[in-house]
């Protein structure tokens, strides 16, 4: 049997492709290894795995994700081969399966914009040229975190209009110390402030939220995508559920900076089934 993850830092959506075909699907916490070790990862995966399941009946593991390049990758790897003792497993990074998704086998630009932001040029096989993005302590522009730690900052100082800041105060339902406490001293700060655009979400029609939404998308194509040598001769293809619900500023602001938009989906799954059918790791 098959089995293949898609795995951000906030969730992972994970496959069992049977020999017959039949797909079984469930979600599992994200497994970020800069921020998870291998125990957490044995111990989450262990109790999130559907009990009908036969972990030592997969052949094949292909699991995507948030922070497994060179180096982290061995720690998801080590954890993988310990739940399923009998598979052949491959992890790459959340990058790598951007492309494949979005662009197949054809030379594009790709992107990421979920709890962290990714972006690179891809030439339908390989990862070209990938600027970092330098995390949610340093870059992560226009990603979840980079939104919701404006929020949270904007909040904290009494600088939302006063009935978007009562709106986020009874959302949050956090002290000051208490949401210092989640960020400074908590686990998974980065998750933590992702959070927070589900505010900006669902209230949307407001002009400050608005407002919060397209200075970051902006500050993505200005760190990130216009930094790539003739980034506008690309469309601009972006998987990732911020890319998703964010879907019309995003093209507005890709608009501006002389991008076509192409391709933008929440999930990447579907196309890396396809895919591992056609590529098989055995």
């Amino acid at each position: 049997m098959l089995l293949i993850a898609d795995g951000g830092s906030t969730t992972a959506q994970w496959c069992l492709v049977s020999p017959e075909g039949n797909l079984t699907r469930f979600e599992t916490e994200g497994y970020n290894p800069h921020f998870v070790d291998k125990d957490h990862i044995v111990s989450s995966l262990g109790q999130a795995i559907p009990a009908a399941m036969d972990s030592r009946r997969v052949l094949q593991v292909a699991f995507y994700g948030s922070g497994c390049m060179a180096g982290k990758d061995k720690v998801m790897e080590s954890a993988l081969c310990t739940v399923f003792p009998h598979a052949v497993v491959q992890v790459q990074g959340d990058l790598l399966a951007a492309a494949r998704a979005l662009l197949g086998k054809t030379r594009g630009f790709a992107a990421i914009l979920g709890t962290g932001t990714n972006t690179c040029l891809y030439d339908g096989r390989n990862i070209t040229r990938n600027i970092d993005s330098l995390g949610y302590m340093l870059g992560d522009e226009g990603s979840g975190s980079y939104i919701g730690k404006k929020l949270i900052s904007d909040y904290l100082r009494g600088q939302m209009p006063e009935e978007m800041g009562a709106a986020f105060g009874a959302w949050i339902g956090l002290s000051f110390d208490d949401i210092f406490d989640r960020i400074y001293a908590q686990p998974l700060p980065n998750r933590f402030c992702a959070e927070a655009t589900r505010f900006a979400g669902s209230h949307i029609g407001h002009p400050y939220a608005r407002r919060i939404v397209k200075a970051a998308f902006k500050d993505f194509f200005s760190g990130l995508v216009c930094r790539y040598p003739g980034y506008d001769r690309y469309s601009f293809n972006c998987i990732g559920s911020v890319a998703y619900f964010f879907s019309d500023i995003l093209s507005e602001v890709a608009e501006a900076y002389g991008m076509q938009t192409g391709k933008i989906i929440r999930h990447s799954l579907d196309e890396l089934i396809r895919y591992h059918l056609d590529n098989p790791l055995l």
